[in-house]
């Protein structure tokens, strides 16, 4: 499908043209978050209007997000979506093609990368407005499949070392050592090399294939986590871990708790009831190994010094797979698949 190009009329804040514009949109005409109801397929949707702090976008990239499909499935019901059809997706890049009227940072041709709300989506479309709060420059030195990558994973790895483990990146402070899990995946791949950035021994576990490639990102030492040591989580040098950065799911809190120093944290960035559980728990009898639950807020600042960082070559995005926005539902499977390697990128 092709959509109608924006022409504006002049330069400067504009208002919104009655174009159409091509989008993957997720359909739920029966229950909410109904498996059997669930759809996702392509339509033409108005180009949205941007609104005083907004900018509207041409899209050249997005990247997906487990968060993304568990909302498909009603995961996070009720809270997001808050009604549908709904367009997924929130992490962006693109150019500016209009500015709301109380935007003064951007203009017209400027290269971006966005963070969307999960309350509104918009990511796999053409077209998608973004708040000016949540949008940074894109030097040209970052790629949009690079920047768009960013944004959810890469925050959410910069939150829980630089907040919650508190690593300074430019390496200075006490060494601390610290363990990643599925360290190949969105998250972790940002997560090694935000850490090495810092005074930190790295020990990560992913999948055999991509022992080499974590290697590669600054890993200290790698584990397989299918073999006795990896599903044990056991630091091959015999070290305990100050921070664990929880990046897989399905490994109880009796497998790190003997691995963790004497106050050590596991930062969980996708906790359960269980995870919820064992928080209260910690808090409650003041054990000083403790897990934490991370939700992440997004930070304009944050984003900036992410997007600096590409710029500079002191960290990189991991591509697993690019899918044209024709074919968004290939890359949609191929998340829920949950074995990509880095980001899932959907193109134009």
């Amino acid at each position: 499908m092709k959509s109608v190009d924006i022409i504006p009329k002049s330069r400067g804040p504009q208002s919104c043209h009655c174009f159409f514009h091509s989008s993957f949109t997720l359909f739920f005409p029966s229950r909410y978050g109904c498996q059997a109801h669930a759809r996702g397929s392509h339509a033409e949707v108005p180009v949205p209007a941007p609104a005083k702090d907004e900018v509207l976008l041409k899209l050249e990239a997005a990247s997906l997000n487990p968060v993304d499909w568990k909302i498909q499935k009603g995961m996070l019901r009720p809270l997001f979506p808050r009604k549908f059809p709904h367009i997924p997706v929130t992490d962006v890049a693109g150019e500016v093609v209009e500015v709301g009227s109380g935007v003064e940072d951007f203009k017209a041709g400027d290269k971006v990368v966005s963070v969307l709300s999960h309350f509104s989506g918009g990511g796999l479309a053409e077209f998608a407005v973004a708040k000016k709060n949540l949008t940074v420059s894109r030097p040209a030195q970052v790629s949009a499949a690079e920047g768009a990558g960013l944004p959810v994973a890469g925050l959410t790895a910069h939150q829980a070392l630089t907040q919650v483990v508190g690593i300074n990146l430019d390496g200075s402070g006490p060494q601390k050592s610290i363990l990643i899990t599925a360290a190949s995946g969105g998250v972790g791949h940002y997560a090694v090399q935000l850490a090495k950035l810092g005074n930190t021994h790295v020990t990560a576990t992913c999948g055999a294939r991509n022992i080499d490639l974590v290697k590669s990102l600054g890993a200290d030492e790698v584990l397989d986590y299918k073999t006795p040591d990896g599903e044990a989580l056991k630091s091959p040098s015999g070290r305990t871990f100050d921070a664990v950065i929880h990046c897989a799911t399905g490994i109880p809190w009796s497998t790190f708790e003997p691995n963790l120093s004497t106050n050590g944290k596991v930062i969980d960035i996708t906790p359960n009831a269980s995870a919820m559980l064992t928080f209260a728990l910690k808090k409650l009898t003041f054990s000083k190994k403790q897990l934490v639950p991370l939700l992440l807020s997004p930070k304009k600042e944050n984003l900036e010094c992410l997007v600096g960082l590409v710029k500079e070559g002191k960290l990189k995005t991991v591509i697993d797979s690019k899918h044209p926005l024709s074919k968004a539902e290939d890359a949609w499977a191929k998340s829920i698949d949950g074995h990509a390697t880095g980001k899932i990128i959907v193109g134009p």
